[in-house]
């Protein structure tokens, strides 16, 4: 009888774990109501009678597209539980963005309370994605054809600096100072020693955006390998492990997060030396796109460049962030992030 019993329990059990995970979470739609509320006022408000429309209602497109993508979220979250715990834990974040992007489109386009020319509607700014993509996919390429040709530059060279001052007592006598002098320097006060030194725009682009990874890396790296104990190093020593044995299999895994957090602050300062790299003679590139249309006053296209620099410096820091999660993974149990 008990045997019996326990048999027709697992069915009811599944099927009462089937439809425990179908849970709705009103949370889910706070976005959706939050565009459908700024898609409201964008419709039934006029236009401002000076400022001029595009051909094409691109915020109103954006906005329906916006709200498809969200209500398709709160939809499939019902049926999964870490989708919905995501979705509500950002829910409230997307509301408050949403409706300020809504506050800018009525000052704006609406209104008219700031000056047109140099805080464009937000219409105008998706119409350079949908006219000037191309061009700007180009100068994005360009851009990061510099940016990542510099950053691993500098970053093995940081690595490599770094590990030389944590390792030898000598390299650190002879190297440090030199870092102490020269690394606070910013790397775009080196612009004009650059173009004396490299003939080619591209190459100096290169040397600062290198030059800017180069010194938090190698920091933090000597930081790193010198604050790792002493004692794991007496032990492989004990075991036979030569200098390089150390340094390749203790050092750099245990200051591991060091060197990540100067890769990190290197990424940052390569978009910072990579605008002003750009507008010292490169033809393409993002950095010379937004001083171009800056100088011919399409603020349009100078916002929708600043859009898409966003977007490509949390792509790659993300990345990072997902490249250092995979190495770390033995430390997850003793330092959070």
């Amino acid at each position: 009888m008990f045997m019996v019993t326990k048999k027709l329990s697992v069915p009811v059990l599944e099927q009462e774990q089937r439809l425990g995970a179908l849970v709705f979470d009103w949370r889910t739609l706070v976005p959706v109501a939050s565009l459908v509320f700024v898609l409201f006022l964008h419709t039934a408000l006029p236009v401002y009678e000076g400022y001029r429309p595009k051909l094409f209602p691109y915020f109103t497109y954006l906005l329906y597209v916006l709200i498809g993508i969200f209500a398709l979220r709160a939809l499939l979250s019902i049926f999964n539980g870490k989708l919905r715990e995501k979705v509500t834990y950002k829910a409230t974040f997307f509301a408050v963005s949403f409706l300020l992007l809504g506050v800018y489109n009525l000052i704006t386009l609406k209104f008219n309370v700031i000056p047109s020319l140099y805080f464009p509607a937000p219409e105008r700014i998706i119409s350079v994605f949908v006219e000037d993509w191309f061009f700007i996919l180009r100068c994005l390429v360009y851009s990061l054809r510099l940016l990542l040709g510099g950053f691993f530059i500098g970053a093995f060279l940081g690595v490599f600096t770094g590990t030389l001052i944590g390792w030898s007592p000598r390299c650190n006598y002879w190297i440090m100072p030199f870092i102490r002098v020269v690394g606070p320097i910013p790397s775009t006060a080196w612009i004009p020693i650059a173009l004396v030194i490299f003939f080619k725009p591209t190459s100096a682009s290169l040397f600062l955006i290198a030059l800017g990874v180069w010194f938090p890396t190698t920091v933090l790296t000597s930081s790193g390998i010198m604050n790792v104990r002493k004692s794991y190093f007496e032990v492989a020593s004990t075991l036979g492990a030569s200098t390089l044995r150390n340094i390749l299999s203790i050092a750099l895994p245990a200051s591991a997060p060091s060197i990540f957090a100067g890769l990190f602050n290197g990424t940052s300062a390569c978009f910072l030396t990579l605008m002003a790299a750009e507008m010292i003679g490169c033809k393409f590139g993002i950095g010379w796109y937004i001083n171009w249309q800056r100088e011919t006053l399409a603020y349009a296209n100078v916002y929708a460049a600043f859009i898409v620099i966003a977007l490509t410096f949390s792509f790659l820091i993300g990345f990072q962030f997902k490249v250092r999660n995979r190495v770390l993974s033995w430390q997850k149990g003793t330092i959070r992030w």
